[in-house]
């Protein structure tokens, strides 16, 4: 089973829009392997930084297949769920409760 991982393995990744499934090269497949080595499934939280920059890079790539056509693809594994990158960095989520907490500021003042 690991060699036809290594060989033709895919990354299955759960987003709201339902499963996507990512082709990979020889060393994406080998270094994803080794990633998923103990557990099939893997939330982006317990991903280092390095491998999230990984996923980021896959994901910006836009190597997406139709499982149609690899119905015997093996899966590498899965990622649970794909961050939004805004949220992950800070950025829409951290402006929306800056925006909230200095309306609430204004409120408070005599």
């Amino acid at each position: 089973m690991w060699m036809e991982k290594l060989t033709s393995g895919v990354l299955r990744v759960l987003t709201p829009l339902g499963p996507r499934y990512i082709q990979l090269s020889f060393r994406q497949r080998l270094y994803l392997l080794w990633i998923f080595r103990h557990f099939p499934t893997l939330p982006p939280k317990v991903l280092s930084g390095w491998q999230r920059r990984l996923i980021d890079g896959l994901f910006a790539n836009q190597q997406f297949i139709s499982m149609s056509r690899f119905d015997d693809a093996p899966v590498i594994g899965t990622l649970e769920s794909r961050p939004l990158a805004e949220a992950s960095e800070g950025g829409v989520a951290a402006q929306a409760a800056d925006a909230v907490s200095a309306f609430a500021e204004l409120r408070q003042r005599p």
